[in-house]
């Protein structure tokens, strides 16, 4: 196990609900996060593309911490919450907001 600090990106594109949804959970739950826009970003549409099947398909979401990467493609909030507590708990203090914009 290395001292790399964990990682929770979240690739996604304006006006995607899903995306919306699953923002507005991570911030509900205090799920410290980064976010990258695959519209502005050719290299995120590309790694999206890789792990998608060739597709764009958003929200897709990586956690890195340090030893491993996983990836989810659309995934399920609730599920994604627990696995992220579960496993890589220093990503849960961050500040818990009701309203994301």
């Amino acid at each position: 196990m290395t001292d790399a600090v964990p990682e929770l990106v979240v690739y996604r594109r304006p006006g995607c609900p899903y995306c919306m949804r699953l923002r507005n959970s991570l911030n509900r739950h205090g799920i410290v996060h980064r976010e990258v826009n695959i519209w502005e970003n050719p290299d995120a549409a590309a790694f999206v593309r890789s792990v998608a099947d060739g597709n764009e398909t958003v929200p897709t979401v990586v956690l890195r911490d340090g030893s491993t990467e996983r990836n989810w493609v659309n995934p399920d909030p609730k599920q994604l919450i627990a696995t992220v507590s579960a496993d890589t708990p220093q990503l849960t203090g961050g500040p818990r907001k009701l309203w994301s914009f």
